[in-house]
């Protein structure tokens, strides 16, 4: 079977990957599976930069093709920040509980209507001979006032989902898996995935 290297050391990532790439006919594997192999300095002025950036390091290091992502929080009020910055919003090393701390102390006392916020995904593919393929998925919601729930990593406990009534975190990962900014930009690169290596899945 083919393999396909996802360019991340999370797992929580990582997960949510292999379970969205799962009715493809490859094996997922990791920056795990490849000791010694650390990704460059996020230096992309946007998500797509840096996913590309990523995904064409590993793809040149391990000879495989190379799934890259860069994704993060854009918050209305505070004009798309932290964007590129997500991960290490309050400072190195990047810390989930910092940043969920910051960002609620750079909100308080903005009413409801004002935190309004998305999570933006960016893929990038890159295959060692040299193609780069591309996709985004993004989905709407609000900063909570505080954080709630068990699930998820990152900003998953402040991000409302309104249509649900709870948080990304609340939710968990298999409902999070059918829409979050992640599923859909895989579902935008699923095309090409699914003609790369074919299985029995129907859709992303």
């Amino acid at each position: 079977m083919s393999r396909i290297v996802v360019a991340t050391g999370n797992e929580g990532k990582a997960r949510e990957f292999r379970e969205l790439l799962r009715g493809l006919n490859v094996a997922v594997a990791t920056l795990r599976d490849f000791p010694g192999l650390a990704l460059p300095e996020e230096t992309g002025n946007t998500f797509a930069e840096n996913a590309i950036l990523k995904a064409r390091i590993v793809a040149e290091s391990t000879g495989l093709p190379s799934l890259g992502d860069d994704s993060g929080l854009e918050v209305d009020f505070l004009k798309g920040a932290p964007g590129v910055y997500s991960a290490r919003f309050a400072g190195e090393p990047s810390d989930d509980r910092r940043n969920n701390t910051k960002l609620l102390q750079l909100l308080a006392g903005v009413p409801w209507e004002k935190r309004t916020a998305r999570f933006r995904c960016a893929l990038a593919l890159v295959i060692p001979e040299g193609d780069i393929y591309l996709a985004e998925g993004t989905v709407e919601g609000f900063i909570a006032y505080e954080p709630k729930g068990d699930y998820g990593f990152g900003y998953d406990p402040l991000f409302y989902l309104a249509e649900y009534g709870k948080t990304l975190s609340e939710l968990g990962e298999e409902i999070k898996n059918n829409f979050s900014h992640r599923a859909r930009a895989v579902q935008n690169l699923w095309l090409v995935l699914s003609r790369l290596w074919p299985g029995d899945k129907a859709g992303g």
